[in-house]
C-alpha cells in the first residue's frame, strides 16, 4: 500500500501498455492508408480521390511521427515516463479524426 491507501503501482508496466498501444495504433493507420491508396488506385484516380488520398497519406505521416515521438520517450529507461504535452495529443487526434474523415470521402 502506498501513503494515500491505494495500491503501490509498479511504473514498469504501464509505459510498457502505453509503448504497445501507440504500436497497435500506428499499425490500424498504416492498414487504412494503404487500403486508401488501393481504393483509389482501383476505382480511377479523379481528382478528389486524388486530394483525399494524398491528404490521408499525410495525415499519417503526422500521426505516425508524433506516435514515434511518445514511443521513444516511453521508452527510456526513466522512473516516470514524460508526460504527453497538449501539442502532441492535439497533433494525434486531429490526425486519427481527419484520416476517418478522408476515409469517409474515399468509400462514398
Amino acid at each position: 500500500m502506498s501513503e494515500a491507501g491505494g495500491p503501490v503501482r509498479d511504473p514498469g508496466l504501464q509505459p510498457a501498455r502505453t509503448r504497445l498501444a501507440w504500436r497497435r495504433t500506428t499499425l490500424s493507420g498504416t492498414v487504412a492508408a494503404v487500403l486508401a491508396v488501393k481504393a483509389t488506385l482501383s476505382s480511377g484516380v479523379g481528382p478528389l480521390r486524388f486530394v483525399a488520398t494524398a491528404l490521408c497519406l499525410l495525415l499519417w505521416l503526422g500521426f505516425v511521427a508524433v506516435a514515434h515521438q511518445r514511443i521513444t520517450g516511453l521508452a527510456r529507461n526513466e522512473a516516470a515516463p514524460p508526460v504527453m504535452t497538449r501539442r502532441q495529443a492535439a497533433a494525434a487526434a486531429l490526425c486519427t479524426v481527419a484520416i476517418t474523415l478522408c476515409a469517409a470521402v474515399l468509400i462514398a
